[in-house]
């Protein structure tokens, strides 16, 4: 029964109400509460502290919560190798993936993953925003940059080259900029990471990283639809090399500033420190670097 609880104890903290976990476990809320208090007596400490609008967790509860993903994630892969083999892979997979790339990219390789493994379940949450990884219970995450948050750790999948680029159209009704500086009478096309703006562009001018503040008409936080208003024409974009090559090979984009480099972006795995992965995790990780493996190649070569 203490497994049980503890995977309630977490479905509470990531849905963060008493209510919503129950209906996702098929229980009332007096039934969640009950299960809860058995749970805070069983280890001597109270784990929530709760108000009329919300939850949060007291120290011994983060500590729970990171202490209850191991022991689930141990169990269910003791059970799952017991009654299915070493072989077999079966069991939820929760993750997160940049939009465009998601789409573009990771899908495919999940739908590849799923058709080798039917036991397998993905619940995959894309956004170009910070994720909150252990509050909101995923077993990792696909990133840009470099990793900042000391209680995760990562896997690289590879480094790639940013460039500028626009459309032949754009570039026709409004010229082609030839330095850095001329981007500011440009319509620019700048993303939104959470509350901030990605509105100063790093470039190396006479051999030092100088930044150029651009603006423009669109704003957009996802990254897919920063390079669709660029393919239509309407500004000029700041693009991984990873996320528009086929577009550049087949002319609907062109790089611009080539002389004046805007660096790599590193691209990452990350995942809990404190998570012990199960196998089926293990397994996909290892599957989606294999898949990047060629792209990071080509694209860090040109």
């Amino acid at each position: 029964m203490i497994l049980e609880n503890l995977a309630l104890f977490l479905r509470i903290v990531e849905k963060g109400g008493l209510a919503a976990a129950g209906r996702d476990f098929g229980l009332s809320p007096a039934t969640v509460s009950e299960r809860l208090a058995s749970l805070e007596k069983y280890y001597g400490a109270a784990l929530l502290v709760r108000t009329t609008r919300a939850i949060s967790l007291t120290d011994e509860g983060r500590m729970l919560v990171a202490g209850a993903r191991r022991l689930l994630a141990e169990a269910e892969e003791v059970e799952s190798t017991i009654r299915l083999g070493m072989h077999t892979l079966s069991g939820p997979i929760r993750l997160s993936a940049p939009l465009d790339m998601g789409r573009r990219r990771v899908v495919p390789i999940l739908d590849a993953f799923m058709a080798d493994h039917p036991g397998v379940t993905v619940d995959l949450h894309l956004s170009d925003g910070y994720v909150d990884l252990v509050g909101q219970g995923l077993d990792f995450a696909i990133r840009h940059g470099m990793l900042a948050d000391s209680s995760l750790r990562s896997r690289s999948l590879g480094g790639y080259r940013r460039l500028v680029c626009a459309s032949p159209a754009y570039l026709a009704a409004h010229g082609t900029p030839q330095h850095p500086g001329d981007l500011t009478a440009h319509d620019c096309i700048v993303v939104r990471f959470g509350q901030d703006l990605y509105g100063e562009w790093p470039f190396r001018i006479d051999g030092t990283i100088q930044r150029v503040m651009v603006r423009g008409r669109r704003v957009a936080n996802d990254g897919g639809l920063a390079r669709q208003w660029c393919l239509d024409g309407h500004g000029i974009a700041l693009k991984s090399l990873f996320d528009v090559q086929a577009d550049l090979a087949s002319g609907a984009l062109v790089e611009l500033l080539a002389d004046y480099s805007a660096g790599d972006i590193d691209l990452r795995i990350v995942y809990p420190a404190s998570a012990v992965q199960p196998r089926r995790v293990r397994t996909l990780i290892d599957c989606i670097a294999e898949a990047f493996e060629p792209a990071a190649a080509a694209t860090s070569s040109i």
